[in-house]
């Protein structure tokens, strides 16, 4: 009788431990799932201004003949772009995925940039129906991804801190919980979503 008390305190111990790591790990799961789900929030985003994008040079290929090099690498940035994106959709916690992810999405960014600062140059593109309706959609786009950008950041900011506070950094490198990075867009330029105007 004497030797079951502090067996129980020890079990006591010993569960009160187990529940604790358990609560942490689950804590870490829950914010590791919700970054995920906020990258997949983007993910669509991204598929729909790149689905959007080969019209939109179509379009413009009627007009701006002259300017078949412009043409070309739009599209070759959306395609870069494209890839990236399926490589970071795969796993968002992989650093190198989603650096490839945002390098490339600066690009695609900067090439838009110059195929809209060109087509000003073209009054009868801008007055073309197509043309403004595919802008609009893609504005809305942009707007949208800078959204789920923002809230992507804001998920992996609550994960990362989690991750690196203490104690549950001990069971975040006991259970390899790595840690997200940032979509951030390192191009000046880029920081503010792409401007789509023929007013």
């Amino acid at each position: 009788m004497d030797n079951i008390i502090p067996l129980l305190v020890i079990g006591g111990i010993a569960l009160v431990v187990v529940m604790w790591i358990a609560g942490q790990y689950n804590g870490l799961v829950k914010l590791r799932n919700q970054f995920k789900n906020a990258f997949a929030q983007i993910d669509v985003q991204l598929k729909r201004r790149y689905d959007l994008i080969p019209n939109l040079v179509e379009t413009a290929k009627g007009y701006m003949k002259h300017e078949a090099d412009t043409l070309e690498n739009v599209i070759k940035a959306r395609n870069m772009a494209a890839s990236a994106r399926e490589q970071a959709s795969v796993d968002p916690s992989d650093a190198v995925a989603m650096q490839q992810l945002a390098q490339a999405e600066s690009g695609l960014g900067g090439m838009l940039g110059r195929l809209f600062a060109l087509s000003e140059a073209y009054p009868d593109l801008k007055a073309n129906q197509n043309m403004m309706q595919l802008t609009e959609e893609l504005t809305s786009t942009e707007n949208k991804i800078s959204f789920a950008r923002q809230s992507y950041n804001d998920s992996v900011m609550r994960y990362n801190t989690k991750r690196e506070m203490f104690p549950s950094n001990i069971i975040a490198g006991m259970f390899s919980f790595v840690a997200a990075t940032l979509f951030e867009v390192k191009d000046e330029e880029q920081r503010e979503a792409v401007k789509v105007s023929f007013d």
